[in-house]
This record gives C-alpha cells, sequence and structure tokens, in this order.
C-alpha cells in the first residue's frame, strides 16, 4: 500500500473531489466563510478559487498528507489572501483557543479517525458567535442504499485513505459539540453509496 498511498491515492482523491456536482457543492458552501478561516482538511487546495476574497482575510489550511498538501501549497500560490499550511491531524489542531472565525470542512469527516475528539478541537478554536461550515458525503436514508453502504465500507476505507461511506454527519457534529442551525440533503449524481450529502452550518453548542 506504500506506493499506491504515496503516489497513486492522491491523485485518485484529487480526482473524485474535482467532479463537477462536488464542485458545485463548494459553490455554495465555501463562500458563506469569512475572517480567518480553518479549513480542515485543505487536501489538494480545490477549495481555494471559491472563497471570497473580500470576505477572507487568511486561511489556515490543515493537511498531515504530505503529497495532497504539495498540491495545496502550489495553488495557493496565485492565492488573494493569506494561506498557512499546518501538517497535523483534526485531532490535533496546533491555533489557540477562540482564535478563528470560521472552520470549513468539505468532504473531510469520513476520513478523520476520531472524528468526535477533532470536532471537539475546531469547537475549541472558534471565536464566539463563529461558525462550522460543512459539507460532507455519509449515510444515506434510503435502507437498499445503506446496506450497500455498510458491505462496501471495509474495502472502501481501505483503497479510500480511510474514507468511510455511512457515517451519520449530522449526529457526529452534536457529538462534538456543535448545534447544526442550517441542514440541507441531497443525493448527488454518481454512484449513490457514494453521493448522499449533507451541507449547511454550525454553531458552538
Amino acid at each position: 500500500m506504500g506506493i499506491y498511498s504515496k503516489h497513486v491515492l492522491p491523485r485518485v482523491i484529487n480526482l473524485f473531489c474535482g467532479t463537477r456536482p462536488i464542485q458545485q457543492q463548494r459553490r455554495k458552501v465555501v463562500p458563506l466563510a469569512e475572517g480567518g478561516v480553518l479549513e480542515i482538511g485543505i487536501g489538494s487546495g480545490l477549495n481555494l478559487s471559491f472563497y471570497d476574497p473580500d470576505r477572507v482575510t487568511r486561511v489556515w489550511g490543515l493537511e498531515p498528507d504530505p503529497a495532497i498538501r504539495k498540491m495545496a501549497i502550489e495553488a495557493a500560490e496565485s492565492s488573494p489572501f493569506e494561506v498557512e499550511f499546518l501538517d497535523l491531524k483534526a485531532e490535533d489542531i496546533p491555533l489557540e483557543d477562540d482564535s478563528v472565525d470560521s472552520v470549513l470542512m468539505t468532504y473531510t469527516l469520513c476520513s478523520i479517525p476520531e472524528p468526535q475528539r477533532a470536532l471537539q478541537n475546531m469547537a475549541r478554536v472558534l471565536k464566539p458567535g463563529g461558525r462550522l461550515i460543512f459539507c460532507e458525503h455519509g449515510l444515506a436514508p434510503d435502507e437498499s442504499v445503506r446496506k450497500w453502504q455498510e458491505r462496501l465500507e471495509p474495502m472502501w476505507e481501505r483503497f479510500g485513505g480511510g474514507c468511510h461511506l455511512a457515517r451519520p454527519i449530522p449526529g457526529l457534529i452534536e457529538q462534538g459539540g456543535f448545534s447544526v442551525e442550517n441542514l440541507e440533503t441531497m443525493y448527488l449524481p454518481g454512484f449513490r453509496p457514494a453521493t448522499f450529502n449533507y451541507w449547511g452550518t454550525a454553531t458552538v453548542a
């Protein structure tokens, strides 16, 4: 898995996460970010072009994978705002309490090993009145799709960089110390076990 994880998987993730339906989802949520933004799992930097430069002053891009982070560093070279990269996991955010205005998380919660610990850290660094802005795929509402998610998850997790197909996104966010204030859901076009999306905003409970 070493060569696959280092050389193949980052390209696969970048390709999948850059499809038109997912880019449309990014266009819905990323412009909501404002002020100093902590992006959890900045990946290859696919969100950078969707930030509103009139509202964002700085982005901290957290990404522990060096191969994927290298792509984001290249993408950030033309950014109109400062982007600082953090090479730690979401469970270990190296920022002070109450230090960011917005936390952005897109297609990341599925692959965080300890999601509740990570979310608690996100709540810790948010300033009072700040928002978590999220867009994630997860547990589908239809039983037939959920059964396929359960069957495929072990193999999907192994070859998809730790990605889980069936995480209950709103429940995890609330268990992590947030109160979901806006939530929308839908299936994106494509493979239904991997395309049920949740997106919206949450505040610290």
